[in-house]
C-alpha cells in the first residue's frame, strides 16, 4: 500500500522583498493556512530572523534558499547549515536552476550541498529540470535523472528518502509559460520510479512542482497522482495568490 503523502507548498520569495513588504505578505497569509499541508516560506537570508518572528503561530515553516557546502570558515559571502538552523530554518532549497545556470552549480556540487544541509538536520529541497533545449532534444527525463542520481550516488539510499524533490523545467520559470498536469505528471512519475529502482524508499518522498505555478493552474496540478505540491515563485509574493495555492493542496 502506498504511503500518504502530506501536500508541501513553498515560497521562493528570491532576492524580492523588504521589511515591511514581509510583514504584510505574512500578514495576508496568516490565518488562512490550511490544516493538512505543510506550507514553508524562503527569503532571502538578510531576512530569515525577521521572518522567523512573522511566521510564529501562523503554521508557516521558515526555509532558506541555498547554503554552503562547507560547515564554515574563510569562505566571504557563504551560509553555513548551522547558521541556517541557528536563525530558526527548517528548510532549504538546494540546486535551484538559477544557481546551476547563473551561478555554475553542478551535479557534484548541489549534491553536497544536499549532504551538509541533511547533516545539520535541515530538509533539504532539491530542485532539478531540464532546459526548453533538452526538452526539445528529447534528453528531458535523462537529465533529470542524471541530476537525481547524482545526489543518490553521495548520499545513498536511506538518506535520499529524506529529501524532497522539486521538478521545475527551466523553461517554465518565470516565463508564465508552465507544462501541462500531464506533462508534469509523467515527469514526476519517471523520477519516483528511478528513485524506486535504485532502492530509495520512493512512495515516501515528496516531489514538488516548479515553474509558473499560479492559484488558476494549481487545483489541475495537484490531481496529479505524483505531484505532492509546489515550489511557487512569483505567485508566492501576493498573499492572495499563495493562500489560494495552499487551498487547492488541501482540497486535491
Amino acid at each position: 500500500m502506498l504511503s500518504v503523502r502530506k501536500k508541501l507548498v513553498v515560497g521562493n520569495w528570491k532576492m524580492n522583498g523588504g521589511q515591511s513588504q514581509n510583514a504584510a505578505l505574512i500578514d495576508g497569509v496568516r490565518g488562512s493556512v490550511p490544516e493538512g499541508v505543510d506550507v514553508v516560506v524562503c527569503p532571502p537570508y538578510p531576512y530569515l530572523a525577521q521572518v522567523k518572528t512573522l511566521v510564529a503561530g501562523a503554521g508557516v515553516g521558515l526555509g532558506a534558499q541555498d547554503l554552503s557546502p562547507r560547515k564554515g570558515g574563510a569562505f566571504t559571502g557563504d551560509v553555513a547549515a548551522s547558521m541556517l538552523l541557528d536563525v530558526g530554518c527548517e528548510w532549504v532549497l538546494v540546486g535551484h536552476s538559477e544557481r546551476r545556470t547563473l551561478h555554475g552549480e553542478d551535479n557534484r556540487l548541489v549534491a553536497e550541498k544536499v549532504a551538509a544541509a541533511l547533516d545539520a538536520g535541515l530538509t533539504p529541497i532539491l530542485c532539478v529540470g531540464e532546459t526548453l533545449d533538452e526538452r526539445d532534444g528529447g534528453r528531458a527525463e535523462a537529465v533529470v535523472s542524471a541530476q537525481v542520481a547524482a545526489v543518490v550516488d553521495v548520499l545513498g539510499l536511506v538518506a535520499m528518502a529524506k529529501v524532497v524533490v522539486a521538478y521545475e523545467p527551466v523553461w517554465a520559470i518565470g516565463t508564465g509559460r508552465t507544462a501541462t498536469p500531464e506533462q508534469a505528471e509523467v515527469m514526476h512519475a519517471c523520477i519516483r520510479e528511478g528513485l524506486r529502482v535504485a532502492g530509495v524508499a520512493a512512495d515516501g518522498v515528496r516531489i514538488l512542482y516548479g515553474g509558473s505555478v499560479t492559484a488558476a493552474n494549481a487545483a489541475s496540478l495537484f490531481a496529479m497522482p505524483d505531484i505532492d505540491g509546489a515550489l511557487v515563485g512569483g505567485a508566492s509574493l501576493v498573499a492572495d495568490g499563495f493562500s489560494s495555492i495552499c487551498a487547492a493542496a488541501a482540497a486535491s
